[in-house]
């Protein structure tokens, strides 16, 4: 339904938008182009559509409801996903913004009539919309603030007055539960601006410049370096040419299964390592002492982890061979530039919104 109510909402732009009133009164549509094209509150419509594909927090909940748990599946349903809301996302905003041009608001809603059936009825979409997102998007908040708060916690078992009983749930405030506390906390925190603030286009503007420039782009490319970090320092000794020959993995001969033991494990204990010494200058200039920073403190965090649960055992023999991503200097190229752009993003999002608030 919330899906649905998405696609029809952004037909009703696209069709109820006064784009040819709008484009002939600019002088055409190659005026358009030639004077709005660039401008410097670009990075304030990405800051929103930042916002909008910040959708990170949803994932385990979206992998979870997948039948069949597979790297194709799950990539399938990834790019259909993120190429549909693309082509959604762009449509919405250049009929929206041909329809109105300067005077565009950051809730396209509020350039229609307030007495239109026809506006009042996407209106009515657009808080369906809200009214089935919402949960997803307080349960990923309450599940986070338990995590920082009470160590995962959410039926008060550190309590005095829990009973020990399971099922039974306690430390919330007054006669409130945990659970039942941090939901009510998270609805008010949220209810308020919404009750309070009339457009919200500055608001999304700052933080999806902000927090969704971090979240959407740096976050994703970090966490990718710092799980795959061993990987990733392989391939930067690669580039070095500072590689044994046959040592393709930082695995020795000694490491490897012994003849006729085939439930041997290969070590996950982390044998790769930087030299030290002077290194060419395009090492300097592409960041690459910044990225393996990052891939030595997470492939030792990582190896803490795997270790603390126990799966050091896991050999590929337990996954299916589809399952098993083996990461390349495409994919590491990616993700550092998407570390890169989420840096310029945040940067000209804040600056762009400090320009025309100040302007």
């Amino acid at each position: 339904i919330d899906v649905l109510a998405d696609v029809i909402l952004v037909f009703f732009i696209m069709t109820f938008s006064p784009i040819q009133e709008s484009v002939e009164d600019a002088g055409g549509f190659g005026e358009v182009l030639l004077n709005d094209a660039v401008n410097p509150t670009l990075f304030i419509g990405l800051g929103i559509l930042s916002t909008a594909m910040a959708c990170q927090h949803s994932a385990f909940i979206v992998s979870g409801s997948l039948e069949n748990k597979t790297m194709t599946r799950w990539s399938m349903v990834t790019g259909f996903s993120i190429t549909l809301s693309t082509i959604l996302c762009l449509i919405l905003g250049v009929c929206g913004y041909l329809g109105f041009m300067d005077e565009t608001q950051g809730d396209v809603l509020n350039n229609f009539d307030e007495d239109s059936i026809v506006a009042n009825s996407a209106r009515f979409l657009l808080a369906i919309t809200m009214f089935f997102t919402y949960p997803m998007e307080s349960f990923v908040a309450r599940h986070v603030m338990v995590q920082l708060m009470h160590g995962g916690d959410l039926d008060g078992r550190d309590d005095p007055n829990h009973s020990g009983v399971d099922g039974d749930e306690a430390g919330g405030f007054w006669i409130l539960n945990r659970r039942q506390t941090w939901t009510m906390s998270i609805y008010i925190l949220t209810l308020l601006p919404a009750l309070i603030v009339d457009d919200l286009g500055p608001v999304l503007s700052i933080t999806g410049s902000l927090g969704g420039g971090c979240i959407a782009y740096m976050a994703p490319g970090l966490c990718y370096l710092a799980v795959n970090g061993e990987e990733f320092l392989v391939f930067a000794n690669q580039l070095l040419n500072k590689k044994k020959e046959g040592n393709s993995s930082g695995i020795t001969e000694a490491d490897l299964p012994l003849d006729g033991n085939a439930g041997q494990v290969i070590s996950n204990n982390p044998t790769v390592e930087i030299e030290d010494g002077c290194k060419p200058l395009w090492w300097y200039i592409f960041g690459f002492p910044l990225w393996c920073s990052i891939a030595s403190f997470g492939r030792s965090n990582m190896s803490d982890r795997i270790s603390r649960e126990g799966s050091d055992n896991i050999t590929p023999q337990d996954m299916s061979e589809e399952d098993i991503m083996v990461p390349n200097g495409r994919e590491f190229s990616i993700a550092i530039f998407f570390v890169i752009f989420g840096v310029v993003a945040v940067i000209a999002g804040v600056g762009s919104n400090l320009y025309v608030q100040l302007g």
